[in-house]
């Protein structure tokens, strides 16, 4: 019998193995002998409504999912995933604004600032794919997590909720702009702490702000104070910007004292003849050019709810001020005691200083505008000169003008200080002192007469600042310039003072004389000298007097001489004002105007006909404010008319222009001195009813030029054609001739012109067509029924007649010209006495050529077949019949020669 420990050995029994034998297989050994095919299952793998994923297979209701999650590492790289995601397929902005919106607005305030990082870059991909009005449904929850983020216990949210500001105020100003009730009171509390009435902290026992100091963050308290700050400017200018149109607002901070609080008067052109036979009213609105807006007290409903109170009255913004400025003047005094321990010139500041003084001025530039209304600016510049003016004066006014204080910059950086730029930029202390001075002149007492006394001290400091700066030879950018004029037109209109006037005024044609200055310099230049002397003249008579402003007037028709074609736009800019004054009744101007006037109305290069169609009208307009009208101004403006480089509406205004002008139209004068002598006027109107000056009529008769028409038995003259373009414009510059008409003797008015054309065309062998078409055109008119025309003149017209029927029957392609001979012909034929007995007698049939036959055969059915001619032919019915008969002899024997020849 085996023991215990013989069996537990027998289990256990090492197997000896023998080289070159096969190791016996184990009991639990698997077989493998077994072959195998993969099933593959695509589709049971994908979602239902799967969508465009990420490179990581993720969709957006994954990615969106995952920022609710715990783990920071997740939710940043759920956020980049979105953002790649949107990226690729930027449709899904639209379809899942709402929920990507919420989702990333909650992370505002987000612990890690990372996550809050990533927020902010998403949201400023998503504000450049979506627009305000798709933003608009979901704005108020983007703002109030804005508002939880800016009111955060934590310093690192809230200077990450400024930069989300800084998104919504680039992409979003408008939708912003309607938060102000709650936004307002966040920047209040960035940069202060509330303290309650009767504690410790207040003195007073009324409550307030009190600024604060946080060793948190990772700048110093008057850094981060600037940062809010520029951010505040910020919101305040969209909020002034993004006012509705219809409440007047001015969003420009330069020009808008003297650009925008005025409403601008435009022309208002309307052309009565369409209006004649209508039956439709002519509204007319008390302001020309403006479109009428109905105001109403009733609202469906208010935009965002809770924000009926809108900043539009002076009340409103009174409250808001009364908390900021004590706050802004904190802040500056604890700025500026630190730059006194640097320095003990007080006027020298450092670039931080300087750039956190030029935001608190910009800052309240910008509460003044927030009231639209003129009146409510007004009370509201009373209320800041009652509270402020002396903390002003004493803060601001003490060391002004202010420069740049110079700090050595050492070579080489030390460890543990970074040299960082200054929050807002560098400032200029130009940009600096130009500010303030704006801010100070809207507190200034306007038209008192004490107001030398009492603000003679910062105002003249002000005033003496600006001459030097206009007046030091420099040029100045538009921006700066700007707010320089608005100072100088703030400081006119208030004091009422000529000398000072004329002080501000010679500054600032200083710089407007200076050369090579760039086009939007010398662009507000011209408009400010413009708006200044068109808007109050007349309410301020210190203005009317300047002498500046009327040598600057009388240097424009000059300017307008040398500009001429070289800068339309400004050229025209000095057209409005020229017409203005000019129609006032300006002296100096009118003078100048009148020593210019030949160069301005030169036919070849002067600016009525190389300037835009707009300038050429004013310049025709501006004629009627002329003193006088020399020979020579009319004769260039006779040729005016005839080149064609105006066209005929123009040339029909100018024209009309002198009629209305001279003495002959039937206006009275008194004064001796006419503006239009007769003898001018009688030979302007000849010279442009004939279309060419006698020294152009010389020079066509020895013309040889293809478009030359010879003279031959049924054309006693040589007709010069004309293009069609030429034809049709004096075509239509002579409809205007029969202001002659309307003269008081029109006998004598036809003897002049009887006389005219026989010492002046009688004479000449060529003729162009247009000339001929125009007197045969206007004689008829002009004639008289009880005055018999001479002989001398009756001839010319009969060899018109026969000449331009001759052209007529060439004319083949201008239907219009064709037209147009043929009505010249037939007014003068059958008005004329005598005219077409005469066109009959010259028709000689003997002396006609072969190829000439068929054309008096036209010219005679051409006059037979019109009704009202036919009953004037018959009176000459012997005279026809021997000319058909001499027609029919001769070309019976002409064809009988030709039988005969054939033969």
């Amino acid at each position: 019998m085996k023991t215990k420990k013989q069996k537990r050995q027998g289990d256990f029994q090492k197997i000896q193995l023998k080289v070159g034998k096969k190791k016996p297989k184990a009991d639990n050994a698997t077989n493998v002998n077994f072959r195998s095919k993969a099933i593959h299952l695509p589709e049971q793998l994908k979602h239902a409504d799967s969508g465009p994923t990420t490179h990581r297979q993720l969709d957006i209701k994954d990615l969106l999912s995952k920022l609710h999650h715990i783990n920071s590492n997740i939710k940043q790289g759920a956020l980049v995933g979105l953002r790649e995601l949107l990226s690729a397929q930027p449709t899904l902005i639209e379809l899942h604004a709402s929920a990507v919106l919420s989702e990333v607005a909650a992370l505002f305030t987000d612990k890690d600032g990372s996550v809050r990082a990533a927020a902010v870059r998403l949201l400023r991909f998503i504000a450049q794919c979506i627009s305000a009005e798709r933003v608009a449904p979901f704005f108020p929850l983007l703002s109030a997590h804005l508002t939880c983020a800016m009111t955060h216990i934590s310093e690192a949210i809230q200077e990450d909720a400024l930069r989300v500001l800084d998104v919504l105020l680039e992409h979003y100003p408008g939708l912003l702009s309607q938060r102000h009730t709650v936004l307002l009171t966040n920047f209040l509390e960035l940069i202060s702490q509330k303290r309650k009435a009767g504690t410790g902290q207040d003195k007073s026992g009324k409550g307030g702000f009190a600024l604060t100091i946080s060793t948190n963050r990772s700048v110093t308290a008057q850094q981060w104070r600037l940062t809010v700050l520029l951010r505040l400017g910020s919101f305040l200018q969209a909020v002034v910007e993004e006012r509705p149109l219809e409440e007047g607002v001015t969003s420009m901070i330069g020009l808008g004292m003297w650009a925008g609080e005025k409403g601008s008067v435009t022309s208002v052109d309307v052309s009565w003849e369409e209006h004649v036979f209508g039956k439709g009213r002519i509204q007319v609105f008390e302001n020309s050019g403006a479109v009428p807006t109905p105001h109403s007290t009733y609202r469906l409903r208010y935009a965002v709810a809770g924000m009926n109170k809108e900043l539009c009255s002076a009340e409103t913004v009174q409250g808001f001020a009364g908390t900021l400025v004590p706050l802004m003047l904190e802040i500056w005094v604890e700025a500026a005691g630190g730059d006194r321990v640097q320095t003990d010139s007080g006027h020298l500041l450092s670039a931080e200083a300087m750039a956190l003084m030029f935001q608190i001025l910009t800052i309240l530039q910008l509460l003044r505008r927030l009231t639209p209304q003129r009146d409510q600016q007004d009370i509201l510049d009373a209320w800041f000169r009652n509270s402020y003016l002396t903390d002003f004066k004493h803060h601001f006014m003490k060391n002004f003008p202010y420069g740049l204080l110079e700090v050595a910059r050492h070579r080489k950086k030390c460890f543990g200080i970074s040299t960082g730029t200054v929050a807002g930029g560098n400032v200029e202390p130009l940009a600096l002192n130009v500010t303030l001075c704006q801010v100070m002149v809207t507190l200034s007492l306007r038209g008192q007469d004490h107001v030398e006394a009492e603000d003679a001290d910062w105002l003249g400091t002000i005033r003496v600042f600006i001459r030097e700066t206009l007046s030091n030879g420099g040029k100045l950018s538009s921006k700066h310039l700007a707010a320089l004029l608005e100072v100088v037109w703030r400081m006119i209109v208030t004091q009422r003072s000529r000398v000072v006037t004329d002080d501000l005024l010679q500054a600032v044609y200083v710089q407007y004389q200076q050369r090579n200055l760039a086009v939007s310099v010398r662009t507000l230049l011209l408009h400010f000298f413009s708006q200044l002397y068109i808007q109050e003249h007349q309410n301020h008579p210190h203005i009317a007097r300047s002498r500046i402003l009327a040598r600057w007037l009388a240097s424009l028709p000059v300017q307008l001489v040398q500009l001429c074609s070289r800068n339309p736009q400004l050229s025209a800019q000095l057209l409005e004002t020229i017409h203005p004054a000019a129609a006032r009744g300006n002296k100096d101007l009118l003078q100048s105007l009148q020593k210019n006037a030949c160069s301005i109305y030169d036919p070849q290069e002067g600016s009525v006909v190389v300037l835009p169609v707009e300038s050429q009208k004013r310049l025709v307009q501006i004629l009627h404010f002329l003193p006088t009208f020399p020979a020579e101004l009319l004769a260039c403006l006779s040729q005016v008319c005839n080149t064609g480089r105006v066209s005929a509406s123009l040339a029909t205004m100018l024209i009309r222009t002198i009629h209305l002008r001279s003495p002959l139209s039937g206006w009275s004068s008194s004064s001796q001195d006419v503006p239009v002598k007769d003898v001018d006027y009688l030979s302007f109107f000849f010279t442009t009813l004939t279309g060419f000056s006698s020294e152009m009529l010389q020079a066509l008769q020895d013309t040889d030029e293809d478009g030359l028409m010879p003279s031959s038995t049924l054309s006693p003259l040589s007709v010069f054609t004309t293009t069609l373009e030429q034809f049709l414009h004096h075509w239509d510059v002579v409809e205007v001739c029969h202001c002659l008409d309307t003269l008081g003797s029109r006998a004598q008015c036809f003897d002049v012109i009887q006389n005219a054309i026989i010492k002046n065309l009688c004479g000449l062998v060529v003729v162009p067509d247009c000339v001929c078409a125009a007197i045969l055109r206007c004689v008829p008119r002009l004639l008289d029924v009880n005055f018999l025309p001479s002989d001398t003149l009756l001839h010319f017209l009969s060899d018109c007649c026969l000449s331009m029927l001759s052209l007529l029957l060439q004319l083949e392609q201008s239907a219009r010209k064709r037209d147009a001979v043929w009505e010249a012909c037939f007014a003068a034929m059958s008005t004329v006495p005598r005219l077409l007995r005469l066109v009959l007698q010259s028709l000689h049939v003997g002396d006609l050529c072969e190829e000439e036959l068929p054309v008096l055969a036209q010219i005679l059915s051409l006059l037979l077949q019109h009704t009202q001619l036919r009953n004037h032919m018959m009176a000459n019915a012997s005279l026809l019949q021997h000319i058909i008969q001499d027609l029919t002899v001769k070309t019976h024997i002409r064809l009988h020669f030709k039988l005969c020849f054939n033969r």
